[in-house]
């Protein structure tokens, strides 16, 4: 199986930027199937259904969530009626959150690929173990039998914590990607079992910003401790982050992955089908 996933879109640079680019990359590198993390796609925060909309009709096939998935309030009874958006899988059940954690989807090809989000502890709000929901999730629709792909979105803080849900997750997930902290990092690789990770996908977002949002409130928050504004995104050309995965249909374990980075600021990086292009 190919497919893509792209990291945190943030507000309306994110979405341009995945209309203007996904169309091509899903074409020219021939994408079976497309998921986004799009927690705060919606002015910065949380996602409404217009947002959705735009980057369903711009590719997606998937939506993913994170401690943000409540910030636009219409994101409660929305998800109840769009199966393509998933939220954090570990909340606690007392909680009683609307929507799906997980969700198993079918590929034109009518191959299975199972996504699934989850938040982090290390310094974020406080969940059941994420762990725990996982594995459970992995138990219950085993990769090479049940689904031919998975893919776990690990919305983290902690870069340890994402490394450590990659290799709990290692052999019986496609791809582990990280999300959250808004900057791609270097380490895409597969791990010893087959299980391909990076610890962030990075962000659809103008990188003249700080994490996407405008740079005046935050270097304002960071130099003198006082808030006068709300976080607003930049609103500069969008670089498009995330990773590009091939799997083995046999066994739905890794063997390719790629990191993607078009348009905007920082270092074009394309699979090698597209460096030419």
């Amino acid at each position: 199986m190919r497919f893509a996933f792209f990291g945190d879109v943030v507000g309306r640079a994110g979405r341009d930027g995945l209309t203007e680019h996904l169309p091509r990359l899903r074409r020219e590198l021939d994408l079976e199937f497309v998921i986004i993390n799009a927690e705060n796609a919606s002015a910065g925060f949380g996602l409404s259904e217009n947002s959705a909309r735009q980057l369903f009709d711009a590719g997606a096939d998937c939506l993913t969530l994170g401690n943000h998935s409540w910030d636009q309030k219409e994101a409660l009874t929305y998800i109840v009626r769009e199966p393509r958006l998933i939220r954090p899988i570990n909340y606690p059940p007392l909680a009683d959150a609307p929507g799906r954690g997980a969700n198993l989807f079918e590929t034109q090809s009518g191959k299975r690929i199972l996504v699934m989000n989850v938040l982090g502890l290390v310094h974020m709000a406080s969940m059941d173990d994420p762990f725990g929901a996982v594995d459970k999730q992995l138990d219950a629709c085993p990769l090479g039998l049940a689904a031919d792909a998975i893919v776990v979105d690990m919305h983290c803080e902690a870069t340890s914590e994402k490394m450590a849900m990659g290799h709990f997750c290692d052999g019986r997930a496609t791809l582990v990607v990280g999300t959250h902290t808004h900057v791609p990092t270097a380490d895409a690789q597969i791990l010893p079992n087959g299980t391909a990770y990076q610890t962030d996908a990075g962000a659809c977002a103008d990188y003249d910003s700080v994490i996407g949002m405008d740079k005046e409130e935050p270097l304002r928050r960071f130099t003198t401790r006082i808030g006068k504004e709300r976080y607003r995104p930049a609103s500069g050309p969008a670089t498009v982050c995330g990773v590009y995965v091939e799997s083995d249909d046999r066994t739905g374990l890794a063997t390719r992955i790629e990191p993607i980075r078009i348009g905007g600021r920082l270092s074009q990086s394309l699979p090698k089908a597209l460096v030419s292009v």
